[in-house]
């Protein structure tokens, strides 16, 4: 198929978005690629050529904005919050297309991009805020990306992606009453505010007493680094000694930063027990590593090994989906990214930064512990994640039903294959479309953080959404 080019110029409003903690030379060859690629197609373009990283980047990006053009298009060119988003799109009348790249670097290293993460997370904020949105996956050089935005040129955008309509298995009624009634007075431990831009990050306490009787306790960043320090050098050695004897890679790393790192771990377990809390979501950065000296993602990875649930950035519905799974006999849950599709394979690949638990490692005898991927101080995990039949499920937001809230739910098989990207990573094989989740993910406004298990709960999840009154999207 060879579309050709627009008959008349079509005028593209473009603005790429990335951080600098990303591989910028990279994402800045990518982008002359896809402009010239516009180009040769036939677009007019309008907007910044360079990279939109700074809030003077972003500002001037707002001032050469046009509303007379054909097509507005963001390129991700790496990950960013979805504070640009909010401000160059809130009063958006028509789609946006997103652009997300694959990923460049060697298997093992970082990820030099996160490109397709950071659309999902653009897309949730656009639709939370009442506008649409479409991806567009790949580089500039491939076939499928050209024909589609030549066909973008001519006002024809991809669809949005909606899950089959199929009425699947659900659990015993019983069992999954059992299960919520034992939500009810559970307690989630809180650090912090959402990082600044990550819209899923936000949530409504008085939905979450109302809906699952959950309560929260929280507490600022600067309280949880004092608790911190306040550990005793016996406590703390003790929790070093220990986490070493199980990780015994710990020993190659930074002794400061893993002396800091045991601290936190024993902060975080004793305010578990002092407040009774059931799980944790923490604002893991950007203030542990830039004033606390640490990533604090091994000490959340210890306390999901002493099955206590744990998510980073501090994403509170990402933690109500785990306790749900776990109250329904998943065991021990993950929260990840979804950061790179494979149509051919019909493969995704599942990743966080790790903080997973050593149980969930591929060979848990071996769940290596390094330092951050972008940070580059410790301390944080970097081994693959279990092979077999997963389940992933995400409970967000919804305005416009009765609970307030909507269910996602996907499954497939974790192949085995080398830790991909640098932190913790699954390669899964759905059984669903891999094309269709993806584009689903972005275009119907669902968060980049899903919980993956390793066990399949989707029964009793179904059964319990049904008497929550929470509607199911299922791929």
């Amino acid at each position: 198929m060879n579309p050709g080019t627009p008959s008349a110029p079509a005028t593209v409003a473009l603005v790429a978005t990335a951080r600098p903690t990303f591989a910028l030379d990279a994402a800045r060859d990518l982008l002359t690629r896809a402009r010239a690629l516009l180009t040769e197609l036939g677009a007019d373009i309008f907007g910044p050529e360079d990279l939109v990283m700074t809030p003077d980047d972003l500002e001037a990006a707002l001032a050469d904005q046009r509303a007379d053009v054909d097509l507005v298009l963001n390129i991700c060119a790496t990950f960013s919050d979805a504070s640009p988003a909010l401000r160059l799109y809130d009063t958006l009348d028509r789609p946006l297309l997103l652009w997300s790249f694959r990923e460049p670097g060697p298997v093992g290293d970082r990820l030099w991009l996160n490109s397709l993460c950071g659309a999902n997370l653009f897309g949730h904020a656009v639709v939370r805020s009442g506008g649409q949105v479409r991806l567009l996956h790949g580089d500039p050089e491939e076939d499928e990306v050209r024909e589609t935005l030549a066909a973008a040129l001519r006002g024809i955008l991809p669809d949005a992606v909606f899950p089959p309509s199929v009425t699947r298995a659900r659990g015993p009624e019983s069992e999954a009453r059992v299960a919520l009634e034992g939500l009810r007075g559970k307690r989630i431990g809180v650090i912090g505010d959402p990082p600044t831009g990550f819209t899923p990050s936000e949530y409504d306490p008085e939905l979450l007493e109302r809906v699952f009787g959950l309560q929260v306790e929280r507490i600022e960043v600067q309280e949880a680094f004092a608790r911190t320090r306040a550990v005793s050098e016996s406590d703390c050695a003790a929790e070093r000694e220990s986490a070493t004897r199980a990780q015994p890679s710990l020993a190659a790393l930074d002794p400061a930063q893993v002396e800091r790192l045991a601290g936190v771990t024993s902060a975080l377990r004793e305010w578990r027990e002092e407040a009774t809390l059931s799980a944790v979501a923490v604002r893991c950065w950007p203030e542990f590593p830039t004033e606390l000296g640490v990533c604090p993602c091994s000490a959340l990875s210890r306390l999901a090994d002493e099955a206590t649930p744990t998510a980073c950035e501090r994403d509170v519905y990402g933690t109500v989906t785990m306790l749900l799974m776990e109250a329904l006999g998943s065991g021990t849950t993950y929260l990840v990214d979804t950061v790179d599709l494979d149509t051919r394979e019909n493969l995704v690949r599942l990743w966080h930064c790790g903080s997973a638990a050593t149980s969930l490692a591929a060979d848990p005898l071996d769940a290596h512990q390094s330092v951050h991927c972008n940070r580059r101080i410790g301390v944080a995990g970097d081994f693959p994640l279990a092979t077999g039949s997963v389940v992933m499920a995400r409970l967000t937001e919804d305005r416009t039903t009765s609970s307030g809230l909507r269910l996602l739910l996907a499954a497939g098989e974790s192949l085995p294959e080398p830790n991909r990207f640098q932190g913790n990573t699954a390669a899964v094989r759905l059984d669903g479309s891999a094309h269709d989740l993806v584009h689903g993910l972005v275009s119907g406004g669902f968060p980049h953080h899903t919980v993956v298990a390793w066990t399949d709960v989707r029964p009793g999840l179904r059964a319990a959404a049904d008497q929550l009154q929470i509607p199911v999207i299922e791929w």
